[in-house]
This record gives C-alpha cells, structure tokens and sequence, in this order.
C-alpha cells in the first residue's frame, strides 16, 4: 500500500554554518545570481545510462557538486549521501574519492540545497535566490527516487493530452521532458514541465531490473511538486514497494493545477 505525506512549507535562514570542513559544496553557491542564457533544460543520456552524466557544456548555475572529505565512523563504504533540494529529499551516490555531481535545472526565485552525509553524519547546506526573468522555468515537476543500489527503477508519465514520457521518448510536446535518467540505484529520474496543461496525469513506476546478489524489494519515493517557489507551491511525495523485477504501478493519478 502506497504513503502519501504532505509537507508544509517553510522559509529558511540564508546562511548555514555546519561541518564545511568535511562536507564542501562548490556549486552552488549561496547568495543572490541570475541563471545564465543557454542553461540546459535537458540531459542527454544514453539509455541504459551507467551514471548521471554531467554534461561538460552544462552551466555552473544548473550544477550541484562537491565532496565529503570522510564517511562517518560505522558507515559501510557504499552508503549513500542524502541530497534535499527546495524540501525534496533523496539518495545521493558518492564516488570513492568522496566527489558527487549532478546536474539540476533550478527554477527562479529561493532555491535550498542540503547534503547530508550517512547516518546522520554531518551536513551542509547553503540557499540562493535567482533573479532570472527570462529562463525556462518547471512549473511541475516529478521525482522519482528509491533506497537501494543496483536496482533500476524507471519514470513514466502520461499528460492529459496522452503524451507519455519515459526513457524511450524523454521529451514530449509542449517541453515537458525526463531531464535525468539514472539507472545505477537510487536514481533520480525527474520529469519537469515548463507550461504543464491542465488535466489529470498519470505517474507509473517500472522496476526495469536489478544487479546479480541484490535484493528484489526495493521502496520508490515519487515527489510531485507544482508551481515550485511560487505562493501556490503544492508538494505531494509518496512511497510505494516495489518487490520484482517487472513490476509496473500506478503510483498516482493527479490533476495540474
């Protein structure tokens, strides 16, 4: 059986002073910026994708990177991090030397990103404002994510005009497109659209597979956040099992706005 949380909003302070020696953020940064012309809505990734690719062309201002200098004392080395962006928490893959990338297409207004090393390790986080008039911004976006590595879970939305948008067809009319495609554990895999039509959506789950010696269950988290860093902001986020390979749910049926 599926859970649904509601999360209230919340504005937060502008600076953090916490654990900047052990966890180190170089982008973003906090403060107030204009996203920069010929940002990249979309990411090119080859399906199946071995990790989020970071396009070299990308702008820093559509970035999130940085480095944990060490895991906590008990954490075994594959543990992941946890990246919350604007509330939206989720799984974040660390490399061995510490390093994580991703790119994330920020809408204008107050954005918040905090990483949180594992087990409740020590965390960082920083706040900006962008005051871009003319960049493309999601006014819905969907987050799928899920809590075990080696696993591959993938994102399908259908718009009230049939669009339907997966990893065989990531961007659809109107500009709606599935921007990441992870297929390593974890994901995320998001689906954001700058003029969304109105009507009911469609959000299914695939468990598309899982490595040799990983367990089948595994629980995916979908967000579902319209009008981001607008007054009429609304965030849903849901859990549901996902226990075999093959599996395909209906995680929600929602209508935009």
């Amino acid at each position: 059986m599926s859970k649904i949380l509601f999360l209230p909003l919340c504005v937060a302070a502008l600076s953090f002073p916490v654990s900047a020696d052990e966890i180190k953020l170089d982008q973003p940064r906090g403060g107030w910026r204009e996203g920069k012309a010929g940002e990249r809505y979309t990411q090119e990734v080859n399906y199946p994708a071995a990790s989020v690719n970071t396009p070299r062309s990308i702008s820093t201002t559509a970035l999130i990177s940085g480095n944990i200098a060490a895991k906590p004392k008990g954490t075994s080395s594959n543990a992941p991090a946890t990246l919350i962006v604007n509330g939206t928490a989720m799984p974040l893959h660390i490399e061995a030397d510490g390093g994580f990338s991703r790119p994330y297409a920020f809408g204008r207004g107050s954005n918040s990103i905090e990483v949180r090393a594992a087990n409740n390790g020590p965390r960082q986080r920083v706040q900006f404002y962008d005051t871009s008039t003319g960049k493309q911004q999601a006014r819905l976006r969907v987050v799928l994510s899920w809590d075990s590595d080696g696993t591959d879970l993938d994102l399908h939305v259908i718009t009230p005009n049939g669009e339907h948008a997966w990893y065989g067809n990531r961007v659809i009319a109107g500009g709606g497109a599935l921007d990441v495609d992870v297929t390593t554990g974890y994901g995320p895999e998001i689906f954001s659209h700058p003029a969304p039509e109105k009507g009911i959506y469609l959000v299914y789950v695939n468990y598309y597979g899982s490595g040799s010696g990983v367990q089948d269950l595994t629980t995916a988290q979908v967000a579902i956040i319209s009008n981001e860093n607008t007054p009429d902001e609304k965030r849903q986020i849901i859990q549901v099992p996902m226990r075999r390979a093959g599996d395909l749910t209906l995680v929600s049926s929602f209508v935009y706005p």
